[in-house]
Parts: structure tokens; sequence; C-alpha cells
């Protein structure tokens, strides 16, 4: 099976070297049962690559089981984990199989690691390095044989350093480590999921798949996706949902998303509301509108005055100047900035000293192309 072929049936997209680099190290160690920990940011997709592991593996037709560490109660992880019997403790109304038990055969895959308490993570090295564990309330071991996937959004090496890891659980785990890149650092990848998100979510409510222009591609590119391709599948769906025209542009996505990375990295001196109601809610929206508002007008003066200053200052000698319209000036400014660039929108907006939002909104008003 080539990468390619890989990728198809495992359910990995993308054609980035970061991503095709993954692949070959997965394709590489699939069939070992050696430990691997992935690194990444939350929605990156690190279960479609333990699934992938899983499916590649010599255990495919055992169990993968998934737990999340960080989703289940400190007091009943251990059971979780590894089961208990009847009358252990209150509440144990019978005997139950663990996570461990579940999976014998196959595959663990232990989410969200570094938010296991330290005292179950003695106990989780202890059952990975000899295979074997007692059930709370047992008197007897039991013997499984279970692969270990692990995950993490933290540093777990910091975490190691700030004595909230087991150091000798850290290195049991990364005998392979698979680094997986946040969306923003391989956005190559981007129209390919975008079309494989719109391709699902229509054949799944059938519905007509709509035509996804140019302008609303490049909004999708340039956002930063701090949630990754789970909020980019999230985005998708809902414009899908939205859309009553059957073309996705750009005021599809212009509510959603952000098109330039440092406004959106940029603290936002607004009101913050830790317990809203919805009046409350209501007008920190509006604050939020009127904020941006302001910050527009505010942009554009700065453009007309700079563009004003200029004209006045070219040399002309008669006394009653041509005063040219500010809308004029204004629309003629960003047809420059077009031509200068080849028509690259995010250029245009940085020589022009506006957001890229600004000047979607200007073309349109506009009317140009």
């Amino acid at each position: 099976m080539n990468r390619e072929e890989f990728k198809k049936e495992t359910g990995i997209i993308g054609h980035s070297k970061e991503i095709n680099d993954l692949v070959d190290i997965v394709m590489q160690v699939a069939k070992s049962d050696i430990s691997i920990l992935i690194y990444g940011e939350s929605g990156v997709g690190k279960e479609v690559f333990a699934r992938a592991i899983h499916n590649y593996s010599d255990r495919k037709n055992n169990q993968l089981v998934s737990i999340n560490c960080g989703a289940i109660p400190e007091g009943i992880l251990e059971s979780e984990l590894f089961g208990h019997k009847k009358g252990s403790f209150t509440g144990a109304v019978e005997s139950r199989k663990g996570y461990f038990e579940i999976a014998d055969g196959g595959i663990l895959f232990l989410d969200e690691i570094a938010e296991m308490p330290l005292t179950t993570q003695v106990k989780l090295l202890r059952a990975i390095e000899t295979q074997e564990f007692m059930k709370i309330g047992a008197e007897t071991v039991t013997k499984v044989d279970v692969r270990i996937i692990a995950a993490t959004n933290k540093d777990l090496q910091r975490e190691v350093e700030s004595r909230r890891f087991r150091e000798d659980l850290y290195f049991r785990l990364k005998a392979v480590t698979l680094n997986i890149p946040p969306l923003r650092k391989r956005k190559s990848d981007i129209p390919l999921l975008v079309q494989y998100f719109l391709d699902a979510y229509c054949l799944s409510n059938k519905i007509i798949k709509p035509e996804i222009t140019n302008e609303a591609m490049d909004i999708l590119m340039n956002y930063p996706w701090p949630g990754n391709i789970r909020e980019l599948k999230n985005t998708i769906e809902t414009a899908v949902a939205l859309n009553v025209n059957g073309k996705l542009d750009w005021n599809s996505f212009s509510s959603f998303v952000s098109t330039n990375e440092e406004k959106y990295n940029e603290p936002r001196n607004l009101p913050i509301y830790l317990r809203k109601s919805p009046e409350e809610a209501d007008r920190e929206l509006l604050y939020r509108a009127l904020f941006e508002i302001k910050k527009d007008i505010m942009e554009l003066k700065d453009l007309l005055y700079q563009r004003q200053f200029e004209i006045y200052n070219q040399g002309q000698e008669s006394e009653v100047q041509k005063i040219i319209p500010l809308d004029q000036m204004e629309k003629k400014a960003i047809q420059d900035a077009l031509q200068n660039t080849g028509g690259n929108k995010r250029n245009a907006a940085k020589l022009l000293n506006i957001s890229e939002r600004t000047l979607y909104r200007k073309i349109k008003e506009y009317a140009l192309k």
C-alpha cells in the first residue's frame, strides 16, 4: 500500500509535506507494538491518527478503545481503567471490566494523558510495563495484551519539570512521538479539507453541494483556525446549513471568522462578563460591533487623509484645485492597490493599511472585481 492509498483508507486528509511525513512514520511503526505519543493542539485530529495506526496494525481485528483522561473524574478513573469487583466500594453493585481488559488484544488510546492524576499514573506505568493489573477489590492479577497510544495538547516535558507528570511514565510513552501541526501551519491542506467537509455534509443531509467562491476560500485560507480542523468542519457545516442561494461567498463566512491573523491576535479592550444575562450578552455583542465600526472608520480616515495630502503635494500650481470627493478617492485607492498587487486582496489590504474584512466590504460596496 502506498502513501495515498493509506490516507484514503484511513481517512487522513491532506497533501502537505507535514502530513505526508507523518503518514510515512505511521506506516513504519503501525505494525509494531511500540508505544506512541501524539502531540497536537485541540482539534488537529489526534484520534484520527490513532485510528489510522490501529487500522494499519496487526491488531485491527480487535478493539481500539478510546478514553479521555480529562473527562473522567479522578475518583473513578482507576475503576474505569482497571475495573472493579462487586462490593469493592459503595455503589459497586456488580463486577465490571475496565478499559484495559476491554482492549485486550487491541489498542488503548489515552487521550489528554497529561490530565491523569499522579496516583493513577503510577498504576498505569506498571500496567503498561508488566501487561497486568489488579482490579479494585480483586485478590489476583489480570493479564492483558494491550498496545498503548497516548495523546496530549500539553508539553509533557514541561509537565515533568513542574512535577505534574511522572518522568518514568513520560519516557515509557514517548518511544515514538508524532507531532501533528496546527492547521495554520499547513494551510495548503485547507482547500482539500473544505471540499471533504462539503461533500460529507451534503451527502449525509441529501442536499445539493453549493459552489464556494475564490473570495470565500481566501477567507478560509487566511484565518488562523485556533480550533483547527474541528473548527473548520463546524464552520463549513454552519455556512452550508444557512446558505440559501447555492453559493458560498465571502459573506457566508465573514460572521464566523476573522480574515486577518494579526487582528485576531490583537487584545480587545472590551468589557468582559463572567456571568452574562441575555441582556448583557446582547449588550456585549453591540459593544463589539461598535468597536469594529469605529476601527473601520479610523482606518479609512487615515487612508483618506494620506491620499488627500499626496494630492495636494503633487506640485499643482493652480490656486483653485479640484476637490475630489472622498468616496471617489477611496475607490481609486482600492483599485490602485488591487492593480499593484495583481488582485491579491491580502497584500492590497496591507498596502492600504486596513483589515481584509474592511477591504472585502468596500469591494462589495463599490462593486469592484
